[in-house]
């Protein structure tokens, strides 16, 4: 059975790596035998923390920076990945920013901002890695999603929209390239104790609205992400297409 979640010998590029869930991902990656691809805009090419723990796992950790808001920057980073690495086994299109503004007073910077970096740059990277996973009828696709794709949420219309439009490029991607050997599904997590939620989390009335909603009882962290991850660029997981897991303490089941 654990041949069945054994990742040695595949490469992983992970986007968002430098903290929080993505972070958390690329460990369990790495845990489970991957080597590591890692991009942000702040990860430092040298000497990052995400780096020194890949490698005190005895696995391969190779930096990049790319904007994933600037067409130029993303195209050139996958030129770079391209020219560098044979072969990319598993993609893990995490990166991803909100700005929070009602939809009234909701600016076109946010808009484009978000939809950029949520939905332009994964579909982006899905395609220019995809084709070659394709040609070898062989990979793993993973798109981090959230309850959003689910939801409306509240003051995050151009987050809401990326997230759920995510939803559906995960299935329409599954549809053509299930067939080719080609795994395409999201993780949609939950209420998680990252940045992108430390507005909610130092908001007491809705922190404790979301607490009594959770049937866990408590807000995610990063590690709950590492089983999730792993599961879905393994073997164990090679009849899984179209599928965007929730790991929300039971949010949407309540």
């Amino acid at each position: 059975m654990s041949n069945l979640f054994n990742l040695k010998g595949k490469v992983a590029l992970v986007t968002g790596c430098n903290k929080g869930i993505g972070r958390s991902m690329a460990l369990g990656l790495a845990e489970a035998g991957a080597d590591i691809i890692g991009v942000s805009a702040s990860l430092a090419l040298e000497g990052s923390e995400i780096e020194g723990e890949v490698r005190a796992l005895g696995r391969e950790f190779f930096a990049y920076q790319a904007d994933m808001s600037d067409r130029d920057s993303l195209y050139a980073f996958v030129a770079a990945v391209k020219a560098r690495h044979e072969r990319i086994d598993i993609l893990i299109n995490n990166a991803g920013t909100i700005m929070r503004a009602p939809a009234a007073q909701h600016p076109d910077e946010y808009w484009d901002k978000v939809l950029s970096v949520n939905l332009d740059a994964p579909f982006i990277l899905a395609r220019e890695f995809g084709r070659d996973m394709l040609a070898r009828r062989s990979g793993k696709i993973i798109f981090t999603c959230s309850l959003l794709t689910f939801q409306g949420g509240i003051n995050v219309p151009g987050y809401a929209a990326s997230k759920g439009a995510l939803g559906s490029l995960v299935k329409g991607l599954a549809n053509e390239w299930a067939s080719q050997g080609v795994n395409v599904n999201g993780i949609a997590p939950g209420y998680i104790n990252t940045d992108n939620t430390e507005a909610l989390r130092n908001d007491p009335v809705r922190s404790k609205s979301i607490l009594d909603r959770i049937p866990a009882g408590r807000w995610g962290e990063g590690d709950d992400f590492k089983g999730p991850a792993v599961f879905l660029a393994s073997a164990a997981a090679d009849y899984v297409h179209g599928t965007v897991l929730t790991v929300d303490g039971g949010w949407m089941g309540r």
